[in-house]
């Protein structure tokens, strides 16, 4: 399958991607199959150990989150992510997630050199956001969800991409909690599809038409563990709807 990529820098190609795939993704069943040719990002967050780490590749991932926030108990001390990192192939993204994290903490731990992606889960502001601006890595910004108007949100952020999961009153995202899929309506951006997506809703996800979906609890045995059965069956759901090939 053929993917689709453009650099951080041309905005308006991003736009027009964040808004064809929406509204390929809301059309007759025809044209849903059709986007499918626009690769899909799959996120596999919460990586704790190379064991998880190694089979979300070899299925299909594209991108593995790490977790750096300590009340989380998917929590990974950033050495022992980076120790992870090394031993698997450069061109699968790692993704650092803070939480209300000082910008020194998220500038060392970015100059390192081991992160793609810096996701901001918590209560960063668009100014703060801004300020996360480190080589090449690029940035993400999260939204917790709980009523349509938290959607719109997005466009006081000028990150690389979105992601929107379902809001959750006493943890910063991996709830299992979905919000209403269907407010996620043509927004002219990337947009990761987070919260509650598990091996029997992983269809429904990717026919939303966004740039790509984030995978966490619903993959679980417990929390920071994977369930090797669940994540076969995700991916074998992912591939019958996408075409997506393992890389074994």
């Amino acid at each position: 399958m053929g993917r689709f990529e453009v650099s951080v820098g041309c905005e308006h190609k991003v736009q027009d991607i964040g808004s064809r795939q929406r509204e390929i993704g809301r059309g007759s069943p025809q044209e849903r199959s059709r986007t499918m040719s626009i690769h899909i990002k799959v996120k596999i967050c919460g990586i704790t150990n190379l064991e998880d780490a190694r089979l979300a590749f070899e299925l299909g991932a594209d991108m593995l989150g790490f977790n750096f926030y300590p009340k989380s108990p998917r929590y990974i001390q950033p050495e022992a992510a980076f120790d992870i990192i090394n031993k698997l192939p450069t061109f699968i993204d790692s993704v650092g997630l803070f939480v209300n994290a000082p910008l020194e903490e998220i500038k060392d731990i970015a100059e390192t050199g081991y992160l793609n992606w810096i996701q901001l889960h918590g209560d960063e502001t668009p100014e703060f956001c801004d300020q996360v601006q480190f080589a090449a890595i690029r940035t993400i910004k999260a939204i917790r969800v709980r009523k349509k108007a938290d959607v719109q949100k997005a466009f006081a952020y000028r990150t690389d991409a979105i992601l929107l999961d379902a809001f959750a009153p006493d943890r910063f995202g991996g709830s299992g909690n979905q919000f209403n899929w269907e407010w996620v309506d043509y927004l002219p951006m990337r947009i990761f599809l987070a919260g509650g997506i598990t091996p029997d809703n992983v269809a429904e996800a990717l026919s939303m038409g966004v740039y790509g979906i984030d995978i966490c609890s619903g993959v679980e045995s417990s929390a920071g563990k994977k369930d090797p059965q669940k994540m076969k069956r995700l991916f074998e759901v992912i591939r019958y709807t996408t075409g997506l090939k393992a890389k074994v």
